[in-house]
């Protein structure tokens, strides 16, 4: 017969001190105004006092060159008595990044071997990735693009192809707003607006009941108002790029009967390119 003990059994954890990176991938996106980043690192203890480790780049898996992409501010990191975290500081160099670039490079924390937790490999390095982004201006977004549309390819109307050149303008009194003139289909301009107030999130909006154009021209049939209505898809997220001049639009396209909805034509996918007004006119004298 087996006796059970009433004394209480307890799991504990040693207080063994391991130092690391926080995460094995740190993604930082540098702006004119503030090119500066950090990359935090971590201890599983806090002591009571200062601990001081070394920072150095690893040659291998880097892409970015230091003195030209980036600078590490200060070749240590100070975790401060009492706590458990600290910021590697990092400075892109902001006119040195690509408006294309996705620049890497790794680092590793330079310290007594026992302090790398190997239960975790590499716990002492870090890939940190750099990404240009470009203030907002809506003049980016004016002038000639080329619009490649999903919706031009599975109803082209009037159109040959899935891609054409449009013109576009900042609109008269809003001041984050386009008109895209005959957008999709001849003879009917349709509203963007921009959001630029995070860059990490840059976003684009457009206005519900944004009229396409007629169903009969593009159907062949008409359904409901003889009205094929527009706005930005709720399911999918619409952005633009200030760096490479480019806007992605989920275009939520529908139909209505006396203001109700008769029914979803469906969510398609667009893009908007900015171009130069002799790219445009070369477009153009090509039949794009």
């Amino acid at each position: 017969m087996a006796l059970l003990s009433c004394k209480e059994q307890y799991t504990t954890y040693s207080d063994a001190e391991y130092v690391m990176f926080a995460d094995s991938l740190s993604t930082n996106m540098v702006e004119k105004s503030n090119s500066r980043f950090t990359v935090p690192i971590a201890s599983t203890v806090a002591r009571d006092y200062d601990r001081t480790f070394g920072v150095e780049v690893v040659d291998a898996g880097s892409n970015a060159v230091e003195g030209k992409h980036y600078r590490i501010i200060s070749n240590t990191v100070t975790i401060p008595a009492g706590k458990t975290a600290a910021n590697v500081e990092v400075e892109g160099i902001y006119d040195n990044i690509g408006a294309t670039d996705s620049l890497g490079f790794r680092l590793r924390l330079v310290m007594n071997s026992a302090l790398k937790w190997d239960l975790y490999k590499d716990s002492d390095m870090t890939k940190v990735v750099m990404y240009k982004s470009c203030p907002y201006d809506r003049n980016n977004f004016t002038g000639y693009a080329v619009l490649s549309s999903l919706l031009l390819r599975d109803y082209p109307g009037e159109n040959s192809s899935y891609q054409k050149v449009v013109y576009t303008e900042a609109h008269p009194t809003e001041p984050d707003m386009i008109i895209i003139r005959d957008a999709f289909y001849n003879g009917y301009d349709v509203t963007l607006t921009f959001d630029g107030a995070d860059p990490a999130e840059p976003r684009i909006t457009m206005d519900s009941d944004q009229v396409l154009s007629d169903e009969a021209s593009v159907f062949g049939q008409i359904l409901g108002d003889n009205h094929i209505l527009g706005d930005d898809s709720p399911i999918y997220t619409s952005y633009f790029n200030s760096c490479q001049r480019f806007a992605v639009l989920w275009l939520h396209v529908y139909v209505e009967k006396l203001g109700e909805p008769i029914g979803t034509v469906g969510h398609f996918y667009n893009i908007l390119e900015w171009i130069s007004d002799e790219e445009a006119e070369r477009l153009k004298r090509e039949g794009f």
